[in-house]
């Protein structure tokens, strides 16, 4: 396996440009569909070739259930500094799922508990015009308004914020939330954050699809009220009033985040729908960086993989 086995678990390092360029080049839904792809593919690479290690840190070990002559020297000469990496990406690997299994856990558990909450209320025309009874309308003073995926999926919105908002900007509001969850928006994040778990090198990817969901949200209801004005005043007032409201995994109408870049980007003109940055621009340099380390982290991934099984094949008896 050689140095193989190690790229895909520094790799996910050249998907860093990209993350910080692509909001300004792409439309946010593009950017958000792409850093989330990548994200998912080096974490999937990264994940494997640890499982790579694992095997011959497990052959290893006094007691494991693995055939005697995969810890033969012969064996282990294929990774490099084998004794050390294999026993520390046992250590890594666990806490990989860990991180994985509570993260999933706490989504669910939210999603759960707040459908339950929702299950016996009744649909409220104060939201505004239009509402349906996918909007659930909260008896709260604090303000805050967030996408609850699920079958059906509800926008859940307190008399807090409808306070904070008139007409116009309520309308605004729950096309942002019904754009979410028309979206998918949560399987993104959710994505996105078990590929932050899976390698902290792409943590930063989390933030900048976080944002990218929020702008592709921000033109939906742009597009559908008719005026990028009225929708960037929601926005902006939405932040101002909110308090945070803990929604792990989910999209918030009025999430801490970098609220004037929305409102700008609102006030200015309508993103151009590529889905590629042009190619002689610091983004699509980026993006072609960050192509090219998912590509030779899936290769490196492979040929690990083809050359652990060559010589654990050859090392076990007939």
């Amino acid at each position: 396996m050689g140095v193989f086995v190690f790229l895909p678990l520094v790799l996910p390092l050249t998907a860093l440009p990209i993350a910080r360029l692509a909001e300004h080049h792409l439309h946010p839904r593009s950017a958000a569909v792409l850093l989330t792809s990548v994200a998912v593919v080096l974490a999937a690479c990264s994940t494997f070739c640890l499982g790579l290690l694992v095997v011959v840190g497990t052959a290893q070990l006094p007691g494991n259930p693995l055939p005697d002559n995969w810890s033969d020297p012969d064996v282990r000469a294929a990774v490099p500094y084998d004794e050390v990496a294999g026993k520390a990406a046992i250590v890594a690997l666990a806490l990989v799922v860990v991180a994985c299994a509570l993260t999933v856990r706490r989504h669910l558990r939210f999603r759960f508990r707040a459908h339950r909450a929702l299950a016996g209320l009744r649909p409220d025309a104060g939201a505004g015009s239009g509402s349906g009874s996918e909007v659930a309308v909260l008896d709260d003073e604090r303000p805050y308004a967030y996408a609850l995926p699920g079958s059906p999926g509800r926008i859940v919105v307190s008399t807090g914020m409808l306070s904070c908002l008139d007409v116009a900007e309520r309308r605004a509001l729950l096309a942002h939330e019904r754009a979410h969850l028309a979206g998918r928006h949560h399987r993104l994040l959710l994505a996105v954050q078990l590929a932050g778990c899976a390698n902290p090198f792409l943590r930063p990817l989390r933030a900048a699809v976080t944002y990218s969901t929020e702008r592709w949200a921000d033109e939906e209801a742009a597009r559908v009220t008719g005026d990028r004005r009225i929708t960037a005043r929601a926005v902006g007032k939405a932040a101002l009033f909110s308090r945070r409201v803990a929604t792990p995994g989910l999209a918030a109408f009025a999430a801490a985040g970098p609220v004037p870049r929305r409102v700008a980007a609102l006030l200015g003109p309508v993103p151009p729908r590529r889905s590629w940055p042009p190619a002689l621009t610091r983004a699509g340099m980026a993006a072609c960086v960050a192509a090219a380390g998912t590509a030779a982290s899936t290769l490196s991934a492979l040929n690990a993989a083809l050359a652990l099984f060559v010589v654990l094949e050859a090392a076990t008896p007939l």
